[in-house]
């Protein structure tokens, strides 16, 4: 199997062994993404912020393997909060279309950097 290591100016760099986000040929997995402003590296201000700025390096880290939201099949959602669900929808519903990824969506006892969200997806070409 082939793999690269894709990256984007548009979204954080990985802070740990890991890679932001890896296309494997048909199939490109992008790492859980924090609400992190990537020429800052902080976190935005409250969850649904956080939301949109997780989107947005995803959607930058998908832009950089040649692909867009429309391509994502699955997302996991990590919630500090179970009670900010709603919010996170609304902002998760803005960005992506029907027909809607598969999703699974848990609370979590904390998230790094004292996020309150943190999304990854599965895109397929």
């Amino acid at each position: 199997m082939s793999k690269q290591v894709v990256a984007s100016d548009q979204a954080p760099k990985a802070v740990g062994p890991y890679s932001a986000c890896i296309d494997a040929g048909e199939t490109v997995y992008v790492s859980g993404q924090l609400g992190l402003d990537p020429s800052s590296g902080e976190l935005a201000e409250g969850v649904e912020a956080q939301a949109k700025q997780s989107l947005a390096n995803i959607g930058a880290l998908l832009e950089a393997a040649g692909l867009t939201y429309d391509n994502v099949v699955k997302t996991t959602v990590l919630l500090a909060d179970i009670n900010d669900f709603a919010a996170v929808n609304q902002v998760y519903a803005e960005v992506f279309a029907e027909p809607y990824p598969a999703r699974s969506c848990f609370a979590v006892a904390a998230l790094p950097k004292g996020g309150l969200v943190e999304i990854e997806a599965i895109a397929a070409r």
